[in-house]
């Protein structure tokens, strides 16, 4: 699909809360920059329950072709799951911690050319999948940065120097759990510090924890991160964030074991801690976990040409 010659309706919604920009200063550029371009436009607040039954109503009266997301991961995730069967393209202005989902679509922090890129780019088609039935489009994880999340989640200020201390407090007292992982026939018993499930390639800010992952191939990536000494565990990691090192599956020798699939189940007898493309999710025994092909249309740089718009 490409935009020239159509007429656009756009509906931005800013989440007040993500990150630590100047949500104002966002609101200014969009009237600015959609004024000069006199196309119609309205500008709401996400909603934390994701409730988007009025915003659901006036996409079908008014014909809005494009809902555009000023926040993170979690909003993005939240707005896509409630209105992606409208038929609506999804345009980012990422301004959350992580900004997972932007960084792995190629889609700019600066504001001025995110909002840019809603008339430059092209609405690519992208997965998503669903653990336990509830939907993720980015990367969802058990263990150590679920716990990351649920513990950032509390503190009374955001942005990426809280979260890196978060993430120190909580790898000095990282234990390990116990996980059984079914996958593509096989069975894998393990203790791990986490295990990722990853359409994105990457936590956020540029660390690549998938570096196979693309964000429309029809499969998820797994990461698993097993009981190590935390030097050990750490140097693996980093390897696999900076070198895009990949262990291929592997069920004797301790390390990161990295496959991909379409479906899988986890057993999680310790009920580690989960999160849900970054925001804190309540857990559970087990988790049915399926990617969804071709879930919503992202507004991004066309970057290949297997990429179906």
């Amino acid at each position: 699909m490409q935009f020239a010659g159509m007429k656009r309706s756009i509906i931005f919604l800013l989440n007040p809360i993500a990150g630590t920009g100047n949500k104002s200063r966002i609101r200014k550029l969009i009237e600015k920059k959609l004024t000069g371009r006199g196309i119609d436009f309205e500008i709401y607040p996400t909603n934390a329950e994701g409730d988007y039954d009025a915003i659901r109503a006036k996409i079908l009266q008014d014909d809005v072709t494009d809902i555009v997301v000023a926040g993170g991961d979690g909003t993005i995730s939240s707005v896509v799951y409630n209105l992606r069967d409208t038929g609506v393209n999804f345009g980012l202005i990422p301004c959350g911690s992580g900004n997972g989902l932007a960084f792995c679509a190629g889609i700019s922090k600066n504001p001025q050319k995110a909002i840019d890129l809603i008339f430059t780019g092209t609405p690519v088609y992208t997965d998503a999948f669903t653990i336990n039935n509830n939907f993720s489009c980015m990367l969802s994880g058990l263990g150590f940065d679920a716990q990351v999340a649920h513990d950032f989640a509390k503190q009374n200020r955001r942005g990426l120097i809280t979260y890196i201390k978060q993430t120190y407090t909580n790898f000095i007292k990282a234990k390990p759990y116990r996980f059984e992982i079914n996958a593509n026939g096989n069975s894998i018993f393990t203790e791990a510090f986490f295990v990722s499930i990853a359409n994105s390639n990457q936590f956020g800010n540029q660390f690549t924890i998938a570096p196979k992952a693309d964000l429309n191939d029809g499969l998820l990536d797994i990461v698993i991160v097993q009981k190590m000494n935390k030097p050990h565990m750490l140097l693996a990691v980093l390897q696999q964030i900076w070198r895009g090192e990949v262990k291929e599956i592997r069920y004797k020798k301790k390390g990161v074991i990295y496959y991909q699939t379409k479906n899988l189940y986890i057993k999680n007898p310790d009920l580690a801690p989960l999160h849900i493309d970054g925001d804190p999710k309540p857990t559970a025994p087990g988790f049915a976990i399926s990617v969804i092909p071709n879930a919503f249309r992202l507004i991004r740089p066309l970057r290949g040409r297997n990429e179906k718009s």
